[in-house]
């Protein structure tokens, strides 16, 4: 049945008013109820009312009884007039079209407000390198897109308002015409085959880079598991050891292989810290099911598929202190989350990111936790170390029992960005 003929059909415009009516009192039956029971008057939640799915259903359908009266009302008019042999009063053919010219001013009105209000809402500039090919991109397909948008709505409403049917024209016989069907079909091809050459090219020169020896790439591992995220640095030796998922348990977490010496000196850390101006390559797994390593700000997204290693090389060219600057927020962070629906924890996936220089991040580094231990050296045979004695003050503080070691100086250079605040 169509809405045309449900909202005309007599039966349910009946029941329309019955559900109305019904309502209604057992609104007032539920008041006076209500006042009965007590003298001072309480204030009505209505929060519930408006949660349930009757009262939705009970606005659709005075709804529907609205339009049914006013086109009753409107048909009564015009009968009325057929009857005494007077003109239709209502030209609709006219109302149409002025209705298509307001549809087409409230969608050109919309556009603006899109730019003007929600366009101070997308991102900052990138703070990556290729991030900055990556917004070249979106801002000519926005353009392109706007402008076609722009002209064909132009074109459509006004068209169907200039030759809305008057009376006084015939429809001209147009079925074919092989030079607008050339048009319309080589020049959106051609467009979008541009398109679509920059977005390849663009992804090339992102996965498929040329080392620098004199500038090689800081490793980091992501794993991502349900729902959180493990960062894994590779030490001194630059390299992020071998796992092996057979090797999980409740100490070994990621399935470390301590044979291999390159996980010896692996370091744990709670945030991804980086250093400006440095390539980072991002080594990206997964423990159980896929999530999507997104990092907004510098432009990275990969899913992290369990059985499968991902990269990717970005390299950073803002630091947080600076970006901070340049949105004017003293409280910014660089964040890193899962843009998956992975699970009712998926909300709490995110990890800070912090930009810095060289030298604060090498002061920052060798503070960092490895993860073996005396519990891992144990299950993999390896030499047991003796661990430091509660309040022991660490091998490179000054003998002085004045020393504070939480305060030294790279500390404090490692929160420079913090006191810019």
């Amino acid at each position: 049945m169509s809405l045309r003929k449900f909202i005309s059909n007599k039966t349910m415009a009946a029941l329309a008013v019955l559900v109305t009516v019904f309502a209604n009192t057992s609104a007032f039956a539920q008041e006076a109820a209500a006042g009965a029971a007590t003298a001072a008057p309480k204030p009505i939640d209505m929060f519930p009312i408006y949660k349930s799915v009757a009262f939705y259903a009970m606005l659709f359908l005075l709804l529907c009884l609205f339009i049914a009266i006013v086109g009753k009302a409107i048909r009564v008019y015009e009968l009325t007039r057929e009857a005494q042999d007077k003109p239709d009063s209502i030209n609709w053919n006219t109302v149409n079209g002025i209705i298509f010219v307001l549809f087409l001013i409230a969608g050109l009105a919309g556009v603006y407000f899109e730019y003007t209000v929600h366009g101070n809402m997308i991102l900052p500039d990138a703070a990556s390198e290729h991030g900055k090919k990556i917004d070249s991109m979106f801002n000519i397909t926005l353009i392109l897109t706007t402008i076609v948008f722009i002209g064909t709505h132009i074109t459509l409403f006004l068209f169907s308002f200039y030759y809305r049917n008057s009376g006084k024209r015939k429809a001209y016989y147009y079925p074919h015409n092989n030079a607008l069907e050339r048009i319309w079909t080589i020049v959106p091809a051609l467009v979008l085959t541009v398109l679509v050459l920059m977005g390849f090219l663009t992804w090339r020169s992102i996965f498929y880079k040329v080392d620098d020896p004199n500038n090689k790439p800081l490793s980091i591992e992501i794993t991502s598991q349900q729902f959180l995220w493990t960062i894994r640095y590779p030490g001194a030796d630059g390299v992020v050891g071998l796992k092996n998922y057979k090797l999980i348990t409740g100490t070994n977490g990621l399935g470390m292989d301590f044979k291999d010496k390159n996980n010896l000196d692996d370091q744990n850390a709670d945030e991804m810290v980086i250093p400006v101006n440095k390539p980072v390559r991002l080594i990206l797994t997964s423990k159980d099911v896929v999530h999507s390593f997104y990092m907004p700000h510098f432009r990275v997204q990969l899913n992290t598929v369990p059985g499968m290693t991902s990269y990717f090389e970005f390299t950073p060219t803002i630091t947080t202190a600076d970006m901070q600057t340049k949105v004017n927020d003293p409280a910014f962070k660089f964040l890193f989350y899962c843009s998956k629906i992975c699970g009712s924890g998926h909300y709490n996936m995110q990890k800070v990111v912090r930009v810095v220089s060289q030298a604060e991040y090498d002061a920052w580094i060798v503070k960092q936790p490895k993860f073996i231990n005396n519990d891992l050296r144990k299950q993999f045979n390896l030499p047991i170390v003796p661990e430091p004695a509660a309040g022991a003050a660490p091998a490179s503080a000054p003998a002085d029992s004045t020393a504070t070691p939480a305060k030294d100086s790279s500390a404090v250079a490692m929160n420079k960005p913090a006191l810019k605040k």
